[in-house]
């Protein structure tokens, strides 16, 4: 193999490193993003099931509102 060549495939693979490492890290930053996510919709889920079940003050359906 030519000097040029090796170089020219020494460079792509040092980029293609580079570009490993990027994704990577996007990669990681997208899953700490991802369980943020997951447990906020979990905590919402949970405040939403305790006021189903704790909320007893509210009328019934066929009952209208004073406003009517």
């Amino acid at each position: 193999m030519s000097e040029e060549r090796i170089i020219a495939i020494e460079t792509k693979l040092a980029h293609q490193e580079q570009m490993l490492i990027e994704l990577n890290d996007a990669l990681a930053n997208q899953q700490d993003s991802i369980s943020t996510l997951e447990r906020l919709c979990a905590s919402i889920a949970e405040r939403l099931r305790s006021l189903d079940d704790g909320d007893s003050s509210s009328p019934p359906d066929d009952e209208r509102p004073p406003h009517y």
